[in-house]
């Protein structure tokens, strides 16, 4: 259930909206604030990075 509260980013809509908006396939979030909603693709984008060198990283480790 979407947080009343809480910030998300709309993919369709490309804005940041709060509490109840599009439907939730269609948002990032909850976010604690309106600034860090409006980040919410380069905060994926930052994560996706992260996880592809941690996976880069172990396979380097099993490989040898």
């Amino acid at each position: 259930m979407a947080d009343p509260h809480g910030w998300y980013y709309c993919l369709t809509h490309r804005t940041s909206e709060q509490g109840l908006g599009c439907r939730g396939a269609d948002r990032m979030g909850p976010y604690p604030d309106r600034a860090t909603a409006d980040r919410a693709l380069e905060i994926a984008r930052q994560r996706t990075e992260n996880a592809d060198a941690a996976d880069e990283a172990e396979d380097e480790w099993k490989n040898g």
